[in-house]
């Protein structure tokens, strides 16, 4: 079975490496030890895990049908007459979604701002957090 470190962990997890061990700290994954001292989780602990999180939901996200979420920052926002297209770097994925400018407006998106971008199928929505 494979294992992962604390730092795979975390970017499977979408956390920070830090929050990973606290979890980890706290028992709410079990880890142990390889011959180099490093801790590990095993695989189908850190699947369980990842749904366990998941399925506790804090209840700050919004309503969506759309299930794959790439939270992260604003990176370029190009304003058209009508059009937008706003990029969002999220962990290492640059997403790049064409947009109405009304949207951007409403939403406030600008470089810097925290958003969320939804994929589904081949359309990306954002969700401003």
């Amino acid at each position: 079975m494979q294992s992962y470190t604390i730092g795979q962990a975390a970017r499977l997890l979408g956390v920070s490496p830090d929050t990973a061990r606290r979890w980890a700290d706290a028992g709410r994954v079990a880890t142990h030890r390889d011959e180099a001292g490093r801790r590990l989780i095993d695989g189908r602990d850190l699947a369980a895990f990842s749904v366990e999180i998941a399925d506790n939901d804090d209840g700050e996200s919004s309503s969506t049908s759309v299930r794959n979420a790439f939270p992260g920052i604003v990176t370029a926002v190009k304003l058209g007459d009508v059009a937008a297209q706003v990029e969002i770097q999220a962990g290492p994925h640059r997403l790049v979604s064409l947009v109405t400018r009304e949207a951007v407006e409403e939403l406030g998106l600008e470089v810097g701002a925290e958003a969320v971008a939804r994929v589904k199928s081949t359309s990306v929505h954002i969700d401003r957090v």
